[in-house]
């Protein structure tokens, strides 16, 4: 009897064996399935575009979108998600229209915003450019304005003539607010660095100064004897007579006429007003500004554009300035921007430009603003 117990309970402890190590394979099939399934899972194709918009909320509510999308997600790109990080929201860059569903998962929580960029040129006005702003980024042009009046400081100036990158998916008000605030630090700056402090009203007279010789200059070496002329003329009580202050707002484009001339009433229009426009004409570069600050030495009073390099010659007496403009009569216009002759004034102005700024001694511009108010 004994040995035929012992003989049933080593067939028992076989089964249990067996049985036990057959579950244990079943549980390391599934699990081998199951990572195979997953494998394939995330190894599927999938197309998206290359930026890709995702509200914020939770893993659940940004899946659901994705779903109402066409992306097709479910209970395995939740845990996925999950384990890999935060999920961005906002516009993002996905960067590519192909790709596998785990790279597709992956850069969802590794993306960088989606930027844009857009150029405001130095001598545009904001009421152009904050049309391209609204085409480029697909916003309401009225409300970029309507935005754009009510926080600006000053007509035009306001935003520093420059590249920005933009993210997608940024509101109007947000966007003339960044604009806003990124120029006012670098105007900060540099007026810290010039003067050891920033007077904002100081500063926008020199910035409507700066304006008018953005857009007079023809290179940025002229910039400071454009200047000069500016500060001469206005010692001597002279109006500027200067067409480049009539290209503001809508009318940065257009040719000055001799009607536009009688007929335009406002600031900007130097034949009528003594002095500088209480506004900024337009966008300007941190050459423009250095140049309104720094002006070159010089007695000069008149400037026309040389038909044969697209520079302009100055003169100190109308004289010598009806000469410049007879001398340009039948000459056809090349631009070549080459000045093959530089005197001790050029020389100065190009010193001026490409010295650091904090060694140079700022000119008072005091008197230039008598008709400001």
């Amino acid at each position: 009897m004994p040995i035929y117990n012992n003989e049933t309970d080593e067939i028992i402890i076989k089964k249990k064996k067996t049985s036990k190590a057959l579950v244990i394979f079943n549980i390391i099939e599934l699990f081998l399935i199951a990572i195979i399934v997953i494998l394939f899972y995330v190894t599927i194709p999938l197309t998206s575009t290359k930026v890709l918009y995702i509200p914020k909320g939770s893993t659940n509510n940004i899946i659901s979108y994705l779903n109402k999308t066409g992306f097709e997600m479910n209970i395995v790109d939740k845990v996925i998600l999950k384990n890999l990080g935060y999920i961005q929201s906002g516009w993002i860059d996905i960067n590519e229209n192909k790709l596998s569903k785990m790279d597709f998962l992956y850069k969802l929580t590794t993306s960088k915003a989606a930027l844009k960029s857009i150029t405001l040129i130095p001598g545009e006005t904001s009421y152009i450019f904050l049309k391209q702003l609204a085409q480029r980024f697909n916003l309401s042009e009225e409300k970029l304005f309507e935005v754009y009046d009510k926080h600006a400081y000053k007509i035009d100036g306001n935003i520093l003539a420059d590249t920005y990158s933009l993210p997608y998916g940024m509101k109007e008000e947000h966007m003339i607010l960044y604009l806003f605030s990124q120029s006012n630090k670098r105007y900060q700056a540099l007026s810290e660095k010039i003067f050891g402090y920033y007077d904002k009203r100081k500063w926008y007279n020199y910035l409507s100064l700066a304006s008018v010789i953005q857009k007079e200059a023809a290179s940025i070496d002229e910039m400071p004897i454009v200047s000069s002329v500016v500060h001469n003329r206005i010692k001597k009580g002279m109006r500027l007579q200067m067409d480049g202050t009539l290209n503001y707002g809508k009318y940065s484009h257009v040719k000055v006429t001799a009607q536009r001339i009688r007929e335009d009433d406002s600031s900007y229009n130097t034949y009528k007003n003594v002095g500088i426009p209480k506004d900024p004409v337009c966008a300007v570069s941190l050459n423009a500004i250095k140049a309104a600050i720094f002006p070159v030495k010089s007695n000069y009073l008149y400037f026309v554009k040389d038909n044969r390099t697209g520079l302009h010659k100055f003169s100190n007496s109308y004289a010598k300035h009806i000469n410049n403009i007879n001398s340009n009569r039948g000459v056809k216009k090349e631009y070549t921007k080459i000045k093959n002759n530089e005197d001790e004034i050029d020389k100065e102005a190009k010193t001026i430009m490409q010295s650091d700024i904090s060694s140079q001694k700022p000119t008072s511009i005091k008197e230039l603003w008598g008709n400001v108010k």
